[in-house]
Formats: C-alpha cells, structure tokens, sequence
C-alpha cells in the first residue's frame, strides 16, 4: 500500500496529507514493533533505551547499589552525572533521578539506592529488582561535573548517599591517574552507613595524592566547618565538589562564603524543596492552565506540582526535587518562587519547574 493512499477515516486534515500519513504508520509501526520486541526481550526497544539489571551489591543496611547494562545505544556520561530510571510498580511507571555512581567509559553503570521511608521507588528496587530485571534509563544529565582542565587541588565532599556523584568523580580520577592532590571527606551516622568504605580505603592505600577521611556522626556529632578546616587546613583554597543532606549543604556553604571562596564551590541536590515561611506566598491563588483552557482556585499549600494533582490535574514529573526536569513548563504569567534557589521568577514566559515553584500571585502556565 503507499503512503498517498492511506487514509484513516475520520482522521484530522493533517494526518489525511502525505506527510501525516506517513507519521502516523511510523508511530504504529514502532509501537508494533516495539510491542512484539518486548515480548521476546524485554530490553529491546525502537522507543526508549532500557538497561538491564547486571548486579545487586547490599553496600550497608539501607543502600543497594545496581549495576546495569545499558546496551550499545548508552551516550556515555561524564563524572558526577545523573540519569533517570524508570521501574514499574503495581502497574505504574516510576520516574526517579539518581547520579550514576560508576566511572565514565565503562561498559555498565551503576546506581547506589538508599531505601527511603515510605519511598516508592526504592522499597520497590531493594525488594524486587533482581539481576535479569529491565528498567527505563534515560540520558546522562547535569552540571555536577568534573570541568575538563582538572584543577590542581580538589575537595570532594559528601554525605550519606550524596557520596554517589563524588564517588563517580574519584573513580573517574583514579582511572585517569589524576590523584595527586585529592582530599575526600565524607560524612556518615556511623562507620556501619558508610558507602563504599572498603574501596575508599583501598584507593587511599595505593593513592599518595590521595587523603581520606571518614566522619562519623556518632564519634563528635555532625561535621561542621571548624572541625573541617582542621582536618583540611586548606580547605577553601580546594576546588570542591559537594553533595549531601540539606544542613549539611547550607552549612557548607555558608562557611565558603563567608571565606570568600564561592567561586570554588560546586554542588549537587538531593533533598526536597525547602519549605516557604509562612505568609510568603498567598492563601488562594488560581491556575490557569491556557492550552487545556481550565483554571482552578486552590487554597491548600505546596508546590504548583501538588496544588494541580490535588485539582485532578497531571503534569509530567519526574524527581520531584528539582533535578531531573521532566516538569519543567513556561509560565506565561504571574509570580512564584524556586524553593530550592529562593529565585522569584516574575517575566513573562520564563521556563519554572512545577516540582519546586510556590505561586507568589496567580499563575498562568502553559499547560
């Protein structure tokens, strides 16, 4: 049959012309194809690319790390970066960033999952993804990199599962033969919840350039900016790398900005938005989404994310953190703020994420 002569009876004008046509019998022949490739291997994909799970490492009580194999199409990632993964829970598709905690240039990737509290995604991965399993990964993204002229002094910093990123980036070093003159300090409860201990131990061991400290909180209590700088003297003459809990990140920071070395600072996110002190934003504003043509008048709190679920609503997300994007819209009008940069975002047609935007006004979105 030839792509002038198919027709779709009732069809829309653009899609009875050559041209839609033939988009419209690519986009059935791909979902056809990509249905009977599934069913003989759920990793084969026209669509999407879909890693398969290689490995499962316990790394200690609450954080598994997965390796996958991301197939050929796989674009490569530079140190420090993240990717979505997709899993399927209860018949649902889970979106969630995580950094890829592997080196660059390596056959598989790896993800190091904490299992959170009534978290979806990661009970679901530490229950039940399995080596053999499939799940959606998306493109390597961020900013959180190694810049391609290493600095000669370099600080990585870290907590918790904020290691993921930074421990890419020693990886990375390692591989290159660049450890000369790294400092790596990271911050965990206990010696028991420190991630890849043995193999930080084993890189300092063969590394001279390479200086290791482990903080555990209950041996003098949460790492703070004195009893850093006396384990690193000179710190903040470092380019540093840091990721990890919410008071840790604003503790360090304050402490690079008040020795005027923010410039040397770069960090990476994983906690949730901040919270907006009350009386900031307004007690009911209205939505106006104007490509759908509805509005909604909500009074209840959060984030424009929650406030349209909450009206029926459902926008594209991803992370919701603020990392990975997915909702990422242009609002038209109005103003709100990001509570996780404090940016209050008021021209016309500025691109927001649903996910960390708190409306200071009305707000009109392009939704």
């Amino acid at each position: 049959m030839s792509t002038a002569r198919w027709r779709a009876p009732g069809a829309p004008a653009w899609l009875r012309t050559s041209l839609g046509s033939t988009v419209a019998r690519r986009l059935f022949l791909d979902r056809a194809v990509d249905f009977w490739l599934g069913e003989v291997d759920p990793a084969w994909s026209l669509t999407e690319r879909r890693a398969r799970v290689v490995s499962v490492t316990r790394e200690t009580r609450d954080a598994t790390t997965f390796t996958l194999d991301p197939g050929a199409r796989w674009p490569g990632n530079r140190a420090g970066q993240y990717a979505t993964v997709d899993v399927e829970v209860d018949g649902a598709r889970v979106r969630r960033c995580y950094s890829l905690a592997s080196g660059p240039g390596e056959r598989t990737v790896a993800i190091t999952v904490k299992r959170v509290a009534g978290g979806r995604a990661s009970n679901f991965m530490h229950d039940h993804l399995r080596p053999g399993a499939v799940v959606g990964l998306g493109d390597p993204r961020g900013d959180f990199v190694l810049p391609a002229a290493l600095p000669a002094r370099i600080l990585l910093l870290s907590g918790g599962s904020g290691i993921t990123p930074v421990m890419s980036m020693l990886r990375d070093l390692a591989a290159r033969d660049a450890l000369r003159d790294v400092a790596f300090v990271h911050c965990a409860r206990t010696r028991d919840d420190v991630i890849f201990r043995a193999e930080l131990e084993a890189l300092a061991a063969r590394h001279e350039g390479l200086t290791l400290t482990l903080s555990h909180d209950d041996e003098g209590g949460p790492l703070d900016a004195a009893r850093l700088t006396a384990l690193v003297p000179d710190a903040f003459e470092h380019d540093t790398f840091l990721c990890g809990p919410e008071g840790m990140m604003a503790t360090f920071e304050a402490a690079w900005t008040r020795a005027g070395a923010s410039r040397r600072l770069r960090r990476e996110r994983f906690g949730a938005p901040r919270a907006v002190p009350a009386g900031v934003a307004p007690t009911t504003v209205t939505l106006r989404l104007s490509r759908s043509d509805r509005s909604h008048v909500t009074d209840a709190p959060g984030t424009l994310l929650e406030q349209l679920e909450r009206a029926g609503e459902r926008p594209a997300f991803g992370c919701r953190m603020g990392i990975c994007n997915t909702c990422r819209c242009t609002r038209r009008a109005g103003a709100v703020v990001d509570t996780v940069t404090g940016v209050v975002s008021r021209e016309p047609d500025e691109e927001i994420r649903l996910c960390t935007s708190v409306a200071l006004t009305d707000v009109d979105l392009a939704l």
